[in-house]
This record gives C-alpha cells, sequence and structure tokens, in this order.
C-alpha cells in the first residue's frame, strides 16, 4: 500500500532546504543592514535621513513594475526593447484622459494602452519567426515615432505637454504608491508561483521543445505573458506619471534607456532566485538599486555621464553573473 508520507530523509532533506533559505535571508537582512549603514557613513548621516528614504520609496515603485514584467521575459527567454516607447505613450495617455475627464480616465488609459500595445508586441512574436529583439527593436521605432508626432501635432501638442493635475497623482505619493506595490506584490506572486500561467512561462523558457511535448501550447503561453506584462508596464505608466506629472517625449531609440534600471533590478533579483524567490527579489533590488544611485547623487557623482555608465557595467556584471554555468548560446 503506497503512502502519501514522506520518508524521514525527504523530511530531513526538506528541514535543510528551510534551514538553508532562513539562514541566508538572515544573512541577506544583515547585509543590506550593513551597506545601507556605510552608505550612511559615505554621506555623513545624509543617507538614513527619513526625506532621503521617502525620495528612493517613491523612485523605486514604477521600475519595479517595469522589473516583474522582465522577470517574465527572462523566464520565457524573450526580450522586448520597446517598453520604453510603450511607458511613454501610455504616460501620454495617462495625463491627456486625466485632465479632461478624472482619474478614473486616467488610470484606464495608462493601463490600457500599455497592455493594448505589449500584448500587440507579444502577437507578433508568437505569429511570426522574427526574433524578439529585432521585432521590438523596430516596434520602438514605431512607438517613439507616434510619440513624435502626438508631441509636435497641432490638436495633441498642447494636450500632451501639459503636466498631469496635482489632485489626480495621489498614487505618486507615499503611502499610497507603496500599498498598490503591496497589493501588486501579492497578485503577481501568486500569478508567477502558483498558476499553471506561471509555471508553463518556467516550462518554456527551460527547453521550448519538451515543453511543447509535455503539452504546454507555447502560443497561448506567449499570449498570457503578454497580457501580463501589458498590464505590468500600463500600471507602471500610470504610476511614473503620477509621480513625475509629465513625460518628456524621447527619439533615436533614447526610450530604450527606461528599461536600463528595471533591466539591472531583474538581472539581480535572477541571480538571487536560486535563494530568494525572483518576485521577492525584485522589490529589495530596486531598493537596493536605486539606494545606490542616490548614494552617487549625494556624493556628487554627475548623472547624464558617469551614473549611466555605471548603470550599464551593473548590468553586464549582473548578467554574467546569472548566466554562471549555463551551457551552449545564451538568449
Amino acid at each position: 500500500m503506497r503512502s502519501n508520507s514522506l520518508t524521514p530523509s525527504g523530511r530531513f532533506s526538506e528541514k535543510n532546504i528551510l534551514r538553508e533559505k532562513v539562514l541566508f535571508a538572515g544573512l541577506f537582512v544583515l547585509a543590506v543592514a550593513v551597506i545601507l549603514l556605510v552608505f550612511n557613513l559615505l554621506t555623513h548621516g545624509n543617507f538614513l535621513e527619513w526625506m532621503n528614504i521617502k525620495i528612493i520609496l517613491a523612485n523605486m515603485v514604477y521600475p519595479t513594475f517595469m522589473a516583474w514584467g522582465m522577470c517574465f521575459l527572462l523566464a520565457c527567454g524573450y526580450s522586448d526593447m520597446s517598453w520604453g516607447a510603450i511607458v511613454v505613450l501610455a504616460s501620454f495617455g495617462t495625463g491627456v484622459f486625466g485632465n479632461l475627464y478624472g482619474f478614473g480616465a486616467a488610470l484606464a488609459a495608462g493601463v490600457a494602452i500599455g497592455t493594448a500595445l505589449v500584448f500587440l508586441n507579444f502577437c507578433i512574436f508568437a505569429f511570426t519567426k522574427i526574433p524578439s529583439w529585432i521585432a521590438s527593436l523596430s516596434l520602438a521605432m514605431i512607438y517613439e515615432a507616434v510619440a513624435v508626432f502626438l508631441y509636435v501635432g497641432k490638436s495633441t501638442g498642447a494636450l500632451v505637454s501639459a503636466a498631469m493635475e496635482k489632485e489626480l497623482r495621489i498614487f505618486g505619493l507615499l503611502p499610497w504608491s507603496l500599498i498598490v506595490l503591496a497589493a501588486a506584490f501579492i497578485i503577481i506572486y501568486y500569478v508567477y508561483n502558483r498558476t499553471i500561467i506561471g509555471f508553463n512561462v518556467r516550462a518554456i523558457g527551460g527547453n521550448a521543445a519538451v515543453a511543447r511535448a509535455l503539452g504546454v501550447n507555447a502560443t497561448s503561453t506567449l499570449l498570457w505573458i503578454g497580457l501580463i506584462c501589458g498590464l505590468l508596464i500600463g500600471a507602471a505608466s500610470f504610476l511614473q506619471e503620477s509621480y513625475s506629472g509629465i513625460t518628456t517625449v524621447k527619439t533615436g531609440l533614447s526610450s530604450i534607456f527606461l528599461i536600463f534600471q528595471p533591466l539591472a533590478i531583474a538581472l539581480l533579483a535572477d541571480i538571487l532566485q536560486k535563494k530568494i524567490n525572483i518576485i521577492i527579489a525584485v522589490p529589495v533590488c530596486a531598493f537596493l538599486l536605486y539606494a545606490a544611485f542616490n548614494l552617487l547623487t549625494l556624493l556628487h557623482v554627475p548623472s547624464g555621464t558617469l551614473q549611466e555608465a555605471l548603470l550599464c557595467l551593473f548590468i553586464i556584471i549582473f548578467a554574467i553573473l546569472g548566466q554562471r554555468g549555463a551551457k551552449g548560446v545564451v538568449k
């Protein structure tokens, strides 16, 4: 008669794994605390001032949403370079419809535009044989051109260049932005770890041929990823416009820079996911990354030049560390 209970060796193994995770979590928290204390010493006590911490928390919210979307991309082995341009267009929609019709219209426009465009991207990925990075670069150029057309248009220029009304920007302020972040975390954690969609995403990324042999519908899964990522990018656009109040147009593929910080966050979280669930790791990594750049600002390291160069260096380092042990060609 077969028993469903674990054997003593199985229980021992699970206890060891749990003990290792708890130990790593404790050491990680300690390491973060030490890093923050060092940052505070380097800035003569300015770093841990509450106003400075609030700046870091406020800045990390909308990139965290984009980084969560990138977790799905990394898991399935695809890339999308057009998200920065999509954020610009969705932020335009948030500001324009918010100023014209109120808060509900601002939220609906940002989420709808972000979701529609990202879903369109994944339809192209799913139904064509064009590599995702090539298709997304082309789409980024198209979305940038649309943004420029709206920005300089006689009938639309004044609308998209107007700042979003202050009373509509409540979710760009603390603590509301963190409440939204916490609610989104619960949903994304469940979708990524507890649903068949999350399982299928990781299966396709691990080995698409094996996943298909096991009955995973790759096309359907890609479309689901497009929908989920689209909702995250739409929410990120709404939060970005709520925080900044206005979004500037990007040209010449400069919109790609908007995905660099979320990409660095996602890559760092990917490195940690052997010990910490990647969805949990993302907001932690977002806080650490923005804390590092806040430190550079407090130390008067110029932004626009050296800080961006360091960001690109971080991405390279995180990507190298994340691919340790990988065999064959890495996507």
